[in-house]
């Protein structure tokens, strides 16, 4: 079952965009502090690099992502988590045709 309600968390309401408008983000700031993200990748293969260790968490719609030093891509939907390791970079994409991948990223 995925996240639907995030308790005392503090919201950033200006979004991140990022590709052209293919991904977009909000900011929030859990209660024990830790940082994450709530946010939208449209149809497209985007790669992104990361800082800290991630957890994308997905909550409607459906991926594929390529981990650091795999050729090989995995599908991730509603509910299903997958962790990208920090200092990195990796493949995420959404088909053509497909819905949306909503996601919450934990990360920090």
């Amino acid at each position: 079952m995925s996240t639907t309600q995030i308790d005392g968390a503090a919201v950033n309401p200006k979004a991140n965009v990022y590709f052209d408008g293919k991904c977009v983000s909000h900011s929030i700031t859990l209660a024990d502090g830790r940082k994450a993200s709530v946010g939208v990748i449209l149809p497209a293969t985007l790669t992104f690099g990361t800082g800290a260790p991630e957890i994308m968490e997905g909550v409607a719609g459906a991926c594929e992502y390529r981990l650091p030093g795999t050729d090989t891509w995995q599908r991730a939907g509603v509910g299903d988590k997958f962790s990208v390791p920090g200092n990195t970079r990796f493949d995420i994409r959404v088909a053509e045709g497909e819905t949306a991948y909503h996601y919450i990223c934990y990360f920090g």
